[in-house]
């Protein structure tokens, strides 16, 4: 636990345009990972390690994030601002600078970040470095970092250099900036108000002039559901084992494993992971291959769901193959693109 009462930040602005058409009903943070909303999971770990005040900046269909964390189970207070237009992610913490305490330390995450990310042993790092920010590090394969941000460091771990999406041949490192932030209040200094400021063009440079970022690396689980491959990718990863949170059981069933909130008819044929939501209604005959439906979604008879994503409220009368099925969708034979 937090010695202190720390508070943090999620940033839940934006509009998720690359997890399209999932997030045309849905904002991204309330994007299911096993039948739990990521913002969900996030503010669970928040809250486990002694976090009671939270504010997020919202956006993009604000309304159902307000709705739903303003009264939460979490045991966590929940604030917010509605942004009218999107100023960035360093602008959209400049307009949250209210809810913080001159001197103090805080957190900023992300909303659709999904890790095990160890953060008291970020907050100890960073309060012993004494830096202004204080940036969550991951190493990856060194074949992968052409599509992130790297960060170079000295041997005390304080940021030399960053390098945006540098080809295998010019980097200089293989740890990748993970956007989960810890910064002391003086990070308000760096940001100016009503002006559209990003934390890795803006803020950073100047901070780097003045020595003051300092990293912790994260050997644990970390990736983010920002677009369609990753989200996919993190539902597998659940049931390889790879990250863990709090969801359903999860169950066996012939030739493979599923999380699911509705009952199944004997009938339902499962293989590989899938996860299936609360209300879904499944016909006799259904197979299940390596999909995600979410809630209240309809399968008919004798219908095969491979590979897709099926969003809430659809139903799906023709076999489904490599297709990713936004909310309140009708699935006929017609509508198929094999």
């Amino acid at each position: 636990m937090v010695n202190e009462n720390m508070k943090a930040m999620i940033m839940a602005a934006g509009v998720g345009s690359r997890l399209d058409p999932l997030t045309k009903a849905v904002p991204k943070p309330l994007v299911p990972v096993a039948n739990r909303p990521v913002m969900d999971i996030l503010m669970e770990k928040l809250a486990a390690i002694g976090v009671k005040d939270v504010v997020a900046n919202t956006y993009y269909l604000a309304e159902q994030i307000i709705e739903r964390y303003t009264n939460n189970d979490f045991g966590i207070n929940f604030e917010y601002i509605k942004e009218e237009t999107l100023s960035g992610t360093a602008g959209g913490l400049k307009k949250c600078q209210f809810f913080f305490n001159e001197g103090e330390d805080f957190l900023v995450l992300s909303a659709d970040g999904l890790s095990n990310a160890d953060l008291l042993n970020g907050i100890e790092i960073h309060k012993k470095s004494g830096a202004i920010a204080t940036i969550g590090i991951k190493q990856i394969p060194l074949e992968e970092v052409a599509h992130f941000g790297v960060v170079v460091t000295d041997k005390d771990g304080f940021i030399t250099e960053f390098q945006e999406k540098p080809c295998v041949e010019e980097a200089k490192s293989n740890f990748i900036n993970t956007g989960i932030y810890i910064f002391n209040y003086k990070i308000f200094d760096y940001i100016p108000a009503n002006t559209f400021y990003d934390f890795a063009k803006n803020v950073f440079p100047e901070l780097l002039k003045a020595h003051s970022i300092n990293t912790f690396k994260i050997d644990q689980y970390w990736t983010d559901i920002g677009t369609l491959e990753q989200y996919e990718q993190s539902t597998q990863d659940l049931f390889s084992g790879l990250c863990s949170f709090n969801h359903s059981k999860i169950l066996n069933k012939g030739e493979g494993a599923y999380i699911s909130g509705s009952i199944l008819p004997e009938s339902t044929k499962i293989i590989g992971n899938c996860t299936i939501g609360n209300n879904c209604t499944l016909g006799k005959n259904v197979v299940l291959e390596n999909c995600i439906l979410w809630d209240n979604v309809k399968v008919d008879d004798n219908v095969t769901v491979s590979n897709s994503v099926v969003a809430s409220n659809s139903t799906v009368n023709a076999n489904l193959y490599s297709q990713i099925i936004g909310a309140n969708q009708l699935i006929a034979h017609e509508k198929i693109k094999l």
